[in-house]
């Protein structure tokens, strides 16, 4: 973040004086005036130490997010409020480099060519500047693409529990989007590091580097070890990026965070140290509306897109946790990842009957796309229930019909398996792109009968039933 500019003695600054220093949150008590909430207050003996206005504690002290090293910070220092809230440098100089919550570059790249300071909080676009437009964007996941189809510029939550997955779908929707479809000059990408690995974070930008599409992609990072303060604001941050290049640059714009849940873990966090009384369910009172202060921003104009991708780590498996259906209003696609399939080895890991996408409807899709996804779900329903018959009396006991039924099932689940690109090292096997049209043919043919003499191995990680004729 830049220098600001050099505090001056002047009644139009309002000045304070810090009474508490919990943390990285600090007590600012004002004796005259009262400051907004996300000004700026720098101490007044050195500007380089920041402060932001985050709420009132009492009728004129103001509990503050401590921005810079909380080592130098003690009782009784006075501070000065800027009168400005937070800005980041922006331009197209963003593109092909990783910053930092404040805007500052991480990595060892030399300074930002940038041309302007952007707000970092930003009202969201007016009722008459959203686009009512909607079109389903292909990922070339049949999982996806069949179940849980995504918007262009709606938000789709990946959402599971610890190591099932999710980060994994991520960065491969980045590497199908992004990387096989370079053709799209018209679209810029954004990725939120928030409160997760900076490992993982350094493996992105590396496979992006070598991948060739570094250069259309912006980097905000505010890894697990930061302090919840700065976890906290790279949300904002990057929610910012990506309006500049929608609004300023007038890109279309693939937003991708990783991990919604870390930013509202960073949010109680913070309003713990602040004496805050929680909810009910321990979280911070005000959980619901820092989820839409950040989402309610990620909305499409006009003109240009922001299409969201964004991973839900869902604690102790326990998907009524109230962090994580607080972000459920927010998304049009859901994509639920689930432990046991995880265990039976078929990735992606999703639970089909618990997703869903509010584009799911004839009207998005076509009615072939939608009669074959709702005769898919039953098929695969009916195959539940047969399989708890099975595990009980055997499957040489069910009736002809059901067999017929449950093995239909089971090759269509096998079917829903795929081969990853991000997993090429892993596994030893490459990834496949399934456009659209070939999976609904393919689960069409298995609904029909066509492959009811085909062992359901043969449907393990394979792209198109053409593999197996």
């Amino acid at each position: 973040m830049p220098d600001p500019e050099p505090v001056v003695e002047s009644s139009t600054y309002l000045q304070g004086t810090i009474v508490h220093v919990r943390g990285q949150i600090a007590e600012v008590e004002f004796t005259e005036g009262k400051p907004s909430l996300r000004d700026i207050l720098v101490l007044a003996d050195d500007p380089s130490i920041k402060l932001q206005v985050h709420s009132s504690s009492t009728n004129d002290a103001y509990y503050c997010l401590i921005l810079s090293s909380a080592v130098a910070l003690y009782r009784g220092l006075r501070v000065v409020n800027t009168g400005k809230s937070l800005t980041i440098p922006v331009g197209r100089g963003l593109l092909g480099r990783v910053i930092d919550a404040f805007g500052n570059p991480i990595d060892s790249k030399g300074k930002l060519d940038t041309i302007e300071e952007f707000s970092v909080y930003r009202p969201s676009l007016s009722y008459n500047e959203i686009s009512p437009r909607q079109q389903v964007l292909e990922t070339g996941i049949k999982v996806i693409d069949l179940f849980c189809p995504m918007i262009e510029g709606g938000k789709i939550g990946l959402v599971g529990g610890a190591g099932v997955g999710k980060t994994v779908m991520l960065t491969e929707l980045i590497h199908n989007i992004i990387i096989l479809k370079k053709e799209k000059a018209e679209t810029v990408s954004v990725f939120a590091g928030i409160g997760e690995r900076t490992r993982e974070g350094h493996e992105l930008l590396e496979t992006l580097e070598e991948k060739g599409t570094l250069p259309n992609v912006a980097l905000i990072l505010g890894a697990m070890g930061e302090h919840p303060a700065i976890r906290f604001l790279a949300g904002y941050t990057a929610v910012a990026v990506s309006e500049y290049f929608r609004d300023i640059v007038k890109k279309n714009v693939l937003f991708f965070i990783d991990n919604m849940f870390r930013f509202a873990q960073a949010g109680n966090e913070l309003s713990m140290v602040m004496d805050t009384i929680p909810s009910e369910d321990g979280y911070q009172p005000t959980l619901t509306s820092e989820m839409a202060t950040l989402h309610e921003r990620l909305i499409s104009g006009i003109d240009r897109t922001i299409t969201t991708v964004e991973t839900v780590y869902v604690p102790n498996d326990d998907v009524l946790d109230q962090a994580v259906q607080s972000i459920f209003a927010y998304l049009d696609s859901t994509l639920i990842f689930s432990r046991d399939v995880y265990q039976q080895n078929l990735l992606p890991a999703v639970d089909i009957l618990a997703s869903h996408s509010a584009a799911l409807n004839p009207q998005m899709v076509g009615e072939v796309h939608y009669q074959t996804s709702l005769k898919a779900q039953s098929l695969l329903k009916k195959g539940i229930s047969l399989e708890r018959i099975a595990s009980l009396i055997g499957e040489s006991e069910l009736s002809p019909d059901d067999r017929i039924l449950y093995g239909r099932a089971q090759k269509l689940r096998y079917y829903m398996t795929q081969s990853l690109f991000v997993l090429e090292a892993q596994t030893g096997k490459p990834g496949i792109y399934v456009p659209l049209k070939d999976t609904i043919s393919d689960v069409n043919l298995i609904l029909n009968g066509t492959f009811d003499k085909v062992p359901k191995e043969k449907f393990l990680y394979i792209g198109s039933v053409s593999e197996i004729q």
